[in-house]
């Protein structure tokens, strides 16, 4: 398969890049940042999104989705990488989307992907436990009662936690933690009694959430497939958004990449434009390569997601290769352009933060590293 977008998807990436850059650019998170917004993104803006189809993106057509695929979800996600467009998109439409479709019951899927693609219900997933992404680890416990579940435990790093009018629990119904099998999912309506969220506004200024669970009560409706099977369920899901939040790091280092060239040639020292010091040249060169190269390898990964089978080897080789590409991005802005790059008056300093999140969301590169590692079998 050619590493090229087809003429629909390249559509979508001239009208998602021309809408962001429009509705969405960093100026917006600034202002959200500053005036420390209760909500932490734009709510006019994502009715505005779901209105595009961006909501729906992986969602079929008979729950009200588009089903642009993995491609296209991962277009829009690299738009947003470059404007740092602040919205529910990455844990609702992409996260949950693909979790619900992954796992959940036909009615289950009828009732929420409709809401979710209209961006009418925010959804998102409570997997992480500690400060490493390590979905074996899991703790949390799920007791099984004569009505139902009873939940108990702690979630860290839950994107748009506060926020999410549902959140999928990934908790341990049988096994100790460690343990691969022994994991369910549970649908967790907000305001349940015993459930806590704290906001926890990260580096980024953007939503993240602790959410404990003091014997929080569930039906065993609110079940989402097979008891114990939950990991091997959503692991395909979380590969897809792995993926996909490569494509946003992509965006967050072509931008830095565009930045810093556009300084190097307006910048003057000693009478003389920096970007004509053959130093900066190479660096900038460099940076251009390494993009290049994450480019392949995170349109290969969706490529490979949308034809289906077994697509862990690509996942992590586009999240390790991307969370590099945009260290090395970050880095390179922030030094290129001096110590004025850090301070708040230059938008650089939102994409280094922005990219250190990601790095680490789902998995950084030494943990995909060693999965891709393993997947072929060194």
């Amino acid at each position: 398969m050619a590493l090229v977008l087809s003429e629909e998807q390249q559509l979508l990436k001239d009208s998602a890049e021309g809408f962001l850059a429009e509705k969405a650019p960093v100026s917006q998170l600034r202002a959200l940042r500053d005036n420390r917004d209760e909500v932490g993104y734009s709510k006019e803006l994502w009715v505005e999104m779901s209105e595009m189809g961006f909501a729906g993106l992986l969602v079929d057509e008979d729950n009200g989705g588009v089903n642009f695929g993995v491609v296209g979800a991962g277009i829009v996600a690299e738009a947003m990488g470059k404007t740092l467009s602040a919205s529910p998109y990455l844990s609702s439409a992409v996260i949950a989307a693909s979790v619900i479709e992954a796992a959940g019951s036909d009615e289950q899927k009828s009732d929420l992907l409709p809401q979710i693609a209209s961006g009418e219900k925010i959804v998102t997933l409570a997997i992480d436990e500690g400060a490493h992404h390590n979905p074996d680890k899991i703790a949390l416990k799920a007791i099984k009662t004569d009505s139902g579940y009873t939940l108990s435990g702690l979630k860290t790093f839950v994107c748009d936690g506060h926020v999410a009018d549902t959140i999928i629990v990934a908790a341990r119904t049988s096994g100790e933690a460690g343990e691969s099998g022994g994991v369910s999912l549970f649908l967790v309506e907000k305001g349940a009694s015993g459930l806590i969220v704290d906001r926890t506004v990260m580096t980024d200024s953007r939503n993240w959430a602790k959410v404990t669970f003091e014997s929080v009560t569930v039906s065993s409706d609110a079940m989402l497939g097979a008891a114990d099977e939950g990991l091997s369920l959503i692991e395909p899901a979380l590969d897809r958004a792995r993926i996909i939040v490569a494509a946003e790091l992509l965006g967050v280092a072509q931008e830095c990449l565009d930045q810093t060239v556009k300084y190097l040639q307006e910048r003057k020292q000693f009478g003389v434009l920096i970007g004509t010091f053959q130093g900066l040249q190479h660096r900038a060169a460099h940076l251009f390569s390494e993009i290049e190269l994450t480019r392949s390898a995170v349109l290969k990964a969706m490529q490979m997601a949308d034809t289906g089978g077994d697509i862990r080897w690509f996942a992590s080789l586009a999240k390790a290769k991307a969370s590099k590409t945009a260290e090395l991005a970050t880095n390179e802005a922030i030094q290129m352009h001096g110590g004025i790059g850090m301070t708040d008056e230059f938008d650089i300093g939102f994409y280094i933060k922005r990219a250190r999140i990601l790095q680490q969301f789902l998995g950084d590169s030494n943990f995909h590293t060693d999965r891709f590692a393993t997947c072929s079998s060194y």
